[in-house]
């Protein structure tokens, strides 16, 4: 019999039944991708976190459960929180190797922060799948990584009730809804119905676009955030140029193990 270790934690929340859950498992070495795949469906959460130590960083890959994934800034959190509170304590900071490159977490009071590359957005016309699946036309629509929609407030972007099938068929990861929040910098809520997420309660990822459209559009480099999903997060954003830094909490819900 094979055992994993499994820990599930909420990132971008204080507590837990906040922010977004992540499960994160701890390996010796690399699972067949298939298996890991299939645990990531098994879990049924928007990602499952596997790392593999390698002298002094470590290895990381996040799925969902239906894909592998380029970038998720949650269940990085995640990841770095096991490794911070329960696996090396002693450590200040962790570097992970992924498939965007390497990703720096280190300790910043009682958050964590992260440090992503920032990820451009260019205008563009929304296309038709866009609108319908949203119900509304946004005020203005970027291309990046993901769509990125621009709303007028905080309500408007409370307010929507996709249609996952039609947003589902757009060329692209996921959808970002944006506006200026009431009691924040700005708001956002994240779909992404084709990788198995129709709605992610917190990205990471995305705020990698969004630090910087926010950061130009009001004039300041520190940010806060929230994503006002049914779980909410809170978020601490700075654009650093070519870089994003994304602070969070995080509390852990369970520890226990896979047996295989």
């Amino acid at each position: 019999m094979t055992r994993i270790a499994i820990y599930q934690v909420d990132a971008f929340s204080s507590r837990v039944f906040g922010g977004n859950p992540a499960a994160v498992c701890p390996l010796e070495s690399w699972l067949d991708d298939a298996l890991m795949q299939q645990i990531a469906a098994e879990n049924n959460l928007s990602e499952t976190a596997f790392f593999v130590r390698g002298g002094e960083r470590y290895g990381l890959r996040w799925f969902t459960p239906v894909v592998e994934v380029d970038l998720c800034g949650h269940a990085t959190l995640a990841s770095a929180f096991v490794l911070f509170s329960e696996l090396e304590p002693e450590r200040a900071a962790i570097t992970f190797s992924t498939r965007s490159g390497d990703l720096t977490v280190t300790r910043d009071g009682d958050m964590l922060m992260m440090d992503f590359p920032s990820i451009a957005t260019t205008p563009c016309d929304p296309p038709a799948d866009l609108v319908a699946g949203l119900g509304c036309a946004p005020l203005e629509t970027r291309s990046g990584m993901d769509l990125l929609v621009l709303l007028e407030d905080e309500a408007a972007v409370r307010a929507l009730r996709p249609h996952m099938d039609t947003l589902a068929r757009l060329d692209t990861r996921g959808v970002i809804a944006t506006a200026p929040g009431d009691s924040a910098d700005f708001v956002s809520r994240f779909f992404a119905p084709a990788y198995g997420l129709p709605e992610d309660p917190v990205t990471g990822s995305a705020h990698c676009a969004l630090a910087p459209y926010w950061a130009a559009r009001l004039g300041k480099t520190h940010l806060h955030a929230l994503q006002v999903s049914a779980r909410g997060g809170e978020l601490w954003c700075e654009d650093a140029g070519a870089r994003v830094r994304i602070a969070g909490r995080a509390a852990k819900f369970l520890h226990g193990t896979i047996e295989l």
